[in-house]
């Protein structure tokens, strides 16, 4: 069962011509019923002029109303799906309501918590947004303010800083979030604190961002930790940005990799990791020492590789123990690997299997897939479970594991998970398309007779749904077809 599916789904090149990289900016200083704010249109504006420099395909929202911006939401997560990363920009006025962070429209008329939570944008709607694009999600917030009036809003009182005479866009700070994996929250001021709106035309948060992210060759954690800084820096030690959550295992730029060799492209993350300058490494190991999870992993992939001077296996070993203890899934399941293999450690199956689980238990794609086959066949000890391991190809599939998607799709299909139809079979392959999977891609529109006729016209029927397909729902994947395959997957004619 492993070997039938891991060869099915060989990786295989598919040009992609799809937006590499989307952005929403929404600014708001006009507000209709609490106190406008100084610099945030000015910073919506300069920062989508940037972002559209750097390769951003950019929408910018100017004091929108709450139903113009949930609309244009909807219409960015759909374009999300096949973008390689997302970004949001948040600049106006927000709440922290009962551990929620909300963030106020133009239009909001105000004056309860209820209000808020009928009128606002929660944080979760922005995180929902980009949760969808393909290999990183970042949603940006300069606009940290709670709720100090309890249930009731007093309109009529400017809310200032205590500590200096420019105005904050915030008293209080935002709720610490706890974003997915692969999703990056980026606060102006550290949840409990408030980001300054500036004396100038811009906030020193966006100035700082404006500045670093047109940076080539600077990878997107070492960016944000430059940004911190100079904001510390611009504000005298007076607000601290910070980030919350985890980024993808590979190396990324805003920018573009620079003069970076063509290495740092590689899928391999051992390989990509190797690219990076020696001066990167070296921020990377002051980072490690904090206790950061993924400047741990990214040194030990440079030490795993074979081709690099730096290859250590018993280093790279001691960083990923090191974050695996931190709690990092990526950790526990490479060190689960390194357990089954016996590669840099003495090989213990038990050991393996807890940490697989551990990583699991954090919903770690990779691990649950992985789980799903050893129970299918028995593996490390288990018995052979199919039952436990449809559960565990299911959770995989719904975290968007590509592989997994497809597969639990081709089980659905041959009649072997109880109580799912065609149109679950149609919705994971669909869902695998929009993820970019381009081995989904091929064998779908070369070897399609693999799902049966009543699977077939299902994914007809929701590239119709998408607008992606327009002929007849008759399990025939010709040229229409075909060619709806291909827009699903970001393709274009």
């Amino acid at each position: 069962m492993r070997a039938l599916l891991t060869c099915l789904l060989f990786l295989l090149p598919w040009p992609a011509l799809a937006a590499e990289k989307v952005a929403l900016v929404i600014g708001v200083s006009d507000y209709t019923s609490i106190s406008p704010l100084k610099n945030t249109v000015n910073d919506a504006k300069a920062l989508s002029a940037v972002l559209d420099d750097i390769g951003f395909e950019v929408t910018t929202l100017i004091n929108a109303s709450g139903s113009d911006t949930h609309a244009a939401l909807k219409t960015f997560a759909f374009e999300t799906e096949t973008a390689d990363l997302a970004l949001i920009y948040f600049a106006g006025h927000g709440v922290e309501v009962q551990g929620e962070n909300f963030l106020i429209p133009a239009d909001a008329a105000v004056k309860s918590n209820a209000d808020i939570q009928k009128e606002a944008l929660s944080l979760n709607d922005l995180l929902a947004a980009v949760d969808h694009a393909r290999k990183m999600r970042i949603v940006i917030l300069d606009s940290c303010r709670d709720n100090p009036f309890g249930d009731f809003i007093d309109l009529s009182t400017p809310l200032q800083s205590t500590e200096s005479d420019a105005a904050t866009r915030g008293v209080g700070g935002l709720a610490p979030p706890v974003p997915d994996r692969g999703t990056l929250v980026a606060f102006a001021a550290k949840d409990g604190n408030v980001a300054l709106d500036g004396n100038g035309n811009n906030s020193p948060f966006a100035l700082a961002l404006m500045d670093k992210m047109q940076q080539e060759g600077l990878e997107i954690s070492l960016m944000f930790r430059q940004v911190r800084d100079d904001v510390l820096s611009r504000t005298s030690n007076r607000q601290e940005p910070h980030t919350y959550g985890s980024l993808s295992g590979i190396p990324f730029f805003l920018a573009g990799a620079g003069d970076l060799p063509t290495q740092i492209n590689a899928l391999d993350p051992k390989v990509a990791w190797s690219a990076l300058r020696p001066e990167d490494e070296a921020q990377f190991i002051a980072l490690a020492e904090t206790g950061d999870t993924r400047s741990l992993m990214n040194l030990a992939y440079m030490r795993l590789n074979p081709q690099d001077e730096r290859f250590n296996l018993a280093e790279a070993t001691d960083y990923i123990e090191r974050a695996a203890k931190a709690g990092s899934p990526e950790a526990q399941y490479e060190l689960a690997v390194q357990f089954e293999t016996g590669k840099g450690v003495t090989q213990d199956s038990a050991r393996a299997l807890e940490l697989y689980r551990e990583a699991a238990a954090q919903n770690y794609p990779d691990a649950l897939n992985d789980l799903g086959f050893f129970y299918y066949q028995g593996m490390l000890g288990l018995p052979t479970d199919p039952k436990t391991a449809l559960v565990y190809f299911e959770r995989a599939a719904d975290q968007r594991h590509p592989q997994a998607m497809y597969n639990f799709a081709a089980l659905i299909d041959d009649g072997l998970v109880p109580g799912k139809t065609p149109e679950d079979a149609a919705r994971y392959i669909y869902q695998a398309l929009r993820a970019g999977s381009s081995s989904v891609l091929r064998v779908l529109t070369e070897n399609p007779d693999q799902l049966k006729l009543s699977t077939r016209r299902a994914l007809q029927a929701r590239l119709s749904d998408y607008a992606f397909y327009e002929g007849t729902i008759d399990g025939d994947f010709g040229p229409g077809t075909k060619r709806g395959l291909r827009r699903a997957y970001g393709l274009t004619d």
